[in-house]
């Protein structure tokens, strides 16, 4: 049996209390708010963790076939980001779920006691949409992004017109997310519900708001799904200074300049969200 290595030096701990840490300093994860879930590779795990070795076995309460035997890093429910790099194995879990789809396997991790995070249910049903798009697929990041949630109260939340508006602020968006926004109608956290919704979503679009609440991105490695917040949030900020001054918003980027933006960086923009490009007439 080949030697198990200190897991507090595993690349992926390390991806994971770095995020936490920046979420926190962004003002992203008040208190326990916010989660991740971290997709990691079963040949990686057991450099670090005899994986026959199961702490505890717990229901789902749903059934998620389509991740029978993958296994996940995840932050605890009710644990503070601030706290998981100073203490990973009491902040985080890292768990698989079973051959049935039926049950969380712990195999390390809330030393104290505990549970993953409460929105569990929406980071499967959304790991288990984005591997049928990407199977490069890994992270799924929800944080209390300030300005998203706020622009929430001021905007209209019809998911066309929240995309138009963030790609209409700031150049990088339509390059960053070309597949829009997805703006969900408020719902319960934590629910079975709130997940299947998310995951819906999540078929055609990277990023999910929850109003009144926060922001879900997916992505391959946690810079990816880290940095499509970044950019809606960037955008929501600009947008809300810029609303908030005397006389609101005075111009944005039109359409005709988001086509010429996916046209040089050859992105396609969602359909339905910008009005049809000028055709040049020539004599």
């Amino acid at each position: 049996m080949s030697k198990i290595h200190d897991i507090s030096e595993a690349p992926f701990i390390k991806e994971m209390c770095e995020a936490t840490a920046n979420l926190w300093k962004y003002g992203w994860a008040e208190r326990n708010g916010g989660n991740i879930s971290y997709r990691i590779d079963k040949e990686e795990v057991k450099y670090y963790l005899d994986l026959d070795r199961v702490i505890d076995e717990v229901e789902l309460g749903f059934e998620i076939k389509d991740l029978a035997g993958e296994i996940f890093l995840v932050s605890g429910s009710g644990k503070y980001f601030k706290n998981v790099r100073k203490n990973p194995a009491d902040n985080l879990v890292i768990l698989r779920i079973n051959e049935s789809g039926t049950t969380y396997q712990i195999l390390w991790g809330l030393e104290t006691g505990g549970v993953p995070t409460s929105e569990l249910a929406s980071h499967l049903n959304c790991h288990a949409v984005r591997l049928k798009e990407d199977s490069e697929h890994r992270i799924i990041l929800h944080t209390h992004a300030t300005n998203i949630s706020a622009m929430t109260f001021v905007h209209d939340l019809d998911s066309a017109k929240f995309t138009r508006t963030l790609w209409e602020m700031i150049t990088e968006c339509l390059v960053v997310f070309p597949d829009g926004v997805s703006v969900l109608p408020w719902m319960v956290a934590g629910t079975i519900e709130l997940g299947l919704a998310s995951a819906k979503e999540m078929e055609h679009s990277r990023i999910v708001v929850w109003p009144h609440h926060g922001i879900m991105s997916a992505g391959r490695d946690m810079n990816d799904a880290f940095g499509l917040v970044e950019v809606a949030e960037k955008a929501a900020e600009i947008y809300m200074k810029a609303q908030a001054v005397q006389g609101g918003i005075q111009q944005k980027i039109t359409s005709q300049q988001l086509w010429d933006l996916a046209d040089r960086f050859e992105v396609t923009p969602k359909d339905g969200i910008l009005e049809e490009r000028k055709q040049e007439v020539y004599a």
